[in-house]
Parts: C-alpha cells; sequence; structure tokens
C-alpha cells in the first residue's frame, strides 16, 4: 500500500468513526429534559403530575428541584417519598407559590428520577397548555427549564424547555404528556424516557469505541509508511 492510499484509508475510516459517534450521540442530547406525565388533567380538576428526568447538569449531580407554581394552577399538594425532603413557598391565601424538592442523596448524571404534586388546575384554564417551570440545581451549576415557544416558534428550537401540560376542558379529562417534542400532542410517557437511559448510553459508549478504533488504524497505518 502506498503512504498516500495509506493515509486516505485512515482518515476515511476516521471520519466514518466520528460521523457514527454523532448520530449514536443524538438519542443522549434528546434525552436530557424534564419530562412531565399528568393523569387525567382538565379544568376545575385535581391531576397527579409526575416529572422525571435522568441527566445532571453537564454530568454534575443533581441536588434538588424548584418548581415556581404558575398561573391557571389554584393548589398544588406535594407527593411525599423517601427521595427528596419538601419545602413550599405560601402565598398570601396559604397555597404554594414555589415547591422545592432537595435530594436526601445527589441523583447521579444518568440515572432516572422523578418528583411529583397533585395540581388543582383552575375552573378557567381548560383548552390551554400551561407550562412548569422548574430549576435543576446540580452539585456544579444548575439549569432552568424554563423556555416557551413562541407563536410560530418550533419548540425543538428550544434548549431548555418548560414541562407542558394540555389541560383539557372540564368534560373531557384525559391525559397529557411532556416528551421530546416538548409538548406536542402525543409524547413518550415518562416511564419510556426512563427506559431509554439504558440503550442510549449503550450506544453512545459504541460510538467512543470505534472513534478510538479508528484513532488506532490511522496511527498504526501511520507507522507502516
Amino acid at each position: 500500500m502506498t503512504t498516500r492510499s495509506a493515509r486516505r484509508s485512515a482518515l476515511a475510516l476516521t471520519g466514518v468513526a466520528l460521523g457514527g459517534a454523532l448520530v449514536l450521540a443524538a438519542p443522549l442530547a434528546a434525552s436530557a429534559h424534564v419530562h412531565v406525565h399528568a393523569d387525567g388533567a382538565a379544568a376545575g380538576a385535581t391531576s397527579r403530575l409526575e416529572f422525571s428526568f435522568q441527566h445532571g447538569c453537564d454530568g454534575s449531580p443533581t441536588t434538588a428541584l424548584v418548581f415556581d407554581i404558575p398561573a391557571g394552577v389554584s393548589n398544588v399538594t406535594p407527593v411525599v417519598d423517601g427521595v427528596w425532603t419538601i419545602d413550599r413557598v405560601l402565598g398570601d391565601d396559604g397555597t404554594p407559590t414555589q415547591v422545592t424538592y432537595t435530594a436526601v442523596t445527589p441523583v447521579e448524571d444518568g440515572l432516572a428520577a422523578s418528583a411529583s404534586f397533585d395540581a388543582l388546575f383552575s375552573s378557567d384554564a381548560g383548552d390551554t397548555d400551561i407550562a412548569f417551570p422548574v430549576t435543576q440545581v446540580c452539585e456544579t451549576g444548575d439549569t432552568a427549564w424554563t423556555q416557551i415557544a413562541e407563536d410560530g416558534q418550533d419548540p425543538e428550537e428550544l434548549e431548555s424547555p418548560a414541562p407542558i401540560v394540555a389541560v383539557a376542558a372540564a368534560s373531557e379529562a384525559g391525559s397529557s404528556e411532556h416528551g421530546d417534542d416538548h409538548g406536542a400532542a402525543e409524547a413518550a410517557p415518562a416511564e419510556d424516557a426512563a427506559a431509554s437511559a439504558p440503550v442510549a448510553t449503550w450506544l453512545g459508549g459504541g460510538a467512543l469505541v470505534l472513534a478510538a478504533a479508528a484513532l488506532v488504524v490511522a496511527l498504526l497505518n501511520r507507522r507502516r509508511v
């Protein structure tokens, strides 16, 4: 094999491997959101909202989730479990305006976790989409999942979209979810998002192995020249 052909082969193999790494890494980026699953969200009714995530802040473990309660929600009742300690900021009427879930043990990046509360939607909230701004606090840094798509804007353009709940009219109780499409009519449940974490991690690892193999081949070909 000539010097030129060896170099071309090495460069081609490296390019293919790096391209594969980018493609396989895409599921990891797509899963980096806070998702919400709503059970029968409807105006004038109470629905349990489950907010789930499976990532930290650029790899840093999650220490807390801070929810700002939006307009259109008359009251919230946090669900107690052993993963979080819960603090509330109460308004003048005694209803929470902010709820903070602090992790008993920081949640490592790549592990799935969730926090829930029961939300009472106001009677005039029917046929609307309500955003639930949440700040993910980590050992290093934080991420404010608060962005909301403007009219005509593609939600996929948002870097840190707020979880969205579609609230039905009082007589149209149903379930709504916010998945990777940031509040579209149909989205994957939180359970599906959590289940995809091991697959995405495996694919990402495979991409790194391919890139490393390409680098080794390139170096060997260079030595032969």
